[in-house]
C-alpha cells in the first residue's frame, strides 16, 4: 500500500452470501488517526459501522463509528473485523483479541464460522417511555431495559410488521430492540437507533447481549438460534455463558480498495 492510503474491506456479517447481513468497513491502521479524521472516513462510507484496528504485541486495539458517532461496542464490525485478519492479514489464524472501550474481546475462527466472546447485558423490567408505542404503531406484551429499549411482542409477524416513525424514535434517549418468538428461530428481532445515525440496523451483535440472557431464561437453553429481520436479514447463533454471551456467525467479502488520504 503507497503512502497516503488507508486499506479499506468492505464485509458482509453474520451471513454466508452477500447483500445480505449487515455491511461493515474495515480499516487496519498503521497508527492511529485523530478521532475526527476516523469520523469523516465513516460518515463517508455510509454504512453503520466502520472497523479500526492497529495491531499491538498482544493483539490488536479496536474502535467503531457509524456515520455520526463512536460507539463503545459493535460486534457485527468485530466479526467482520477478524474476518479480515484471518483472510487476509494472518491467513490461518485462529484466534484474535482485541481491545475495546468494552474490555477484551476475544474472537475465535470455528471452521467457517466467527465467534465473538461479548459482555452480557442482561435487561430488566421497565416502564414503557411515553411516546415510544406511538413511533412504533403497536403495543407490545412487555418491556425491558438495558441501556436500550428492549419491547417483547407475540409473534415474529408482529415484529416483522412494525412500521417505526424513525424521526419519533431520534428523540428517546436510547436506541430500541423489539424481539419475538421465532418462527424457524428461537427468536427474532429489529434494532432501531436513528440518533445514532443508524435507523434499523440490519444485525445487530450488541443487542444480541441484551437478548440472549432473556431468550434463554425464557426459553430455558442455553443455546440459541437468533434471526434479525431486517430487509437484508441476518443469522446469528447464540450461547449464555453467565457474564458473557457467544455470538457466532459467518462474513463474505464484498469489496477490498484503498482510500487515498
Amino acid at each position: 500500500m503507497s503512502p497516503g492510503t488507508i486499506r479499506l474491506f468492505h464485509v458482509d456479517a453474520f451471513t454466508d452470501r452477500l447483500f445480505s447481513g449487515n455491511p461493515a468497513a474495515v480499516c487496519p491502521l498503521e497508527e492511529w488517526l485523530p478521532a475526527e479524521v476516523m469520523q469523516s472516513i465513516a460518515a463517508e462510507n455510509n454504512l453503520s459501522e466502520t472497523a479500526f484496528f492497529v495491531s499491538q504485541p498482544d493483539g490488536y486495539e479496536l474502535r467503531w463509528f457509524t456515520p455520526v458517532t463512536e460507539v463503545d461496542l459493535c460486534g457485527h464490525a468485530t466479526l467482520a473485523a477478524a474476518f479480515v485478519i484471518f483472510n487476509f492479514l494472518q491467513p490461518g489464524a485462529t484466534a484474535a483479541c482485541f481491545r475495546t472501550k468494552s474490555g477484551v474481546l476475544e474472537v475465535n475462527r470455528e471452521g467457517d464460522l466467527i465467534a465473538l466472546d461479548l459482555p452480557s447485558f442482561p435487561a430488566k423490567p421497565s416502564v414503557i417511555p411515553d411516546g415510544l408505542v406511538g413511533a412504533l404503531g403497536q403495543m407490545p406484551e412487555d418491556a425491558l431495559e438495558a441501556n436500550a429499549y428492549v419491547l417483547v411482542y407475540q409473534t415474529e409477524r408482529c415484529v416483522a410488521d412494525l412500521r417505526p416513525d424513525f424521526a419519533r424514535l431520534a428523540n428517546l434517549p436510547r436506541t430500541v430492540i423489539v424481539t419475538a418468538p421465532g418462527e424457524t428461530a428461537d427468536f427474532v428481532s429489529r434494532y432501531f437507533a436513528p440518533s445514532r445515525g443508524v435507523p434499523e440496523d440490519p444485525v445487530t451483535g450488541s443487542a444480541h447481549c441484551r437478548l440472549i440472557p432473556y431468550w434463554a431464561k425464557r426459553l430455558g437453553k442455553t443455546r440459541l438460534k437468533a434471526r434479525q429481520l431486517s430487509k437484508r436479514g441476518g443469522d446469528l447463533l447464540c450461547e449464555d455463558r453467565g457474564e458473557r454471551v457467544r455470538i457466532a456467525g459467518r462474513a463474505v467479502l464484498y469489496l477490498e480498495g484503498a482510500i487515498r488520504m
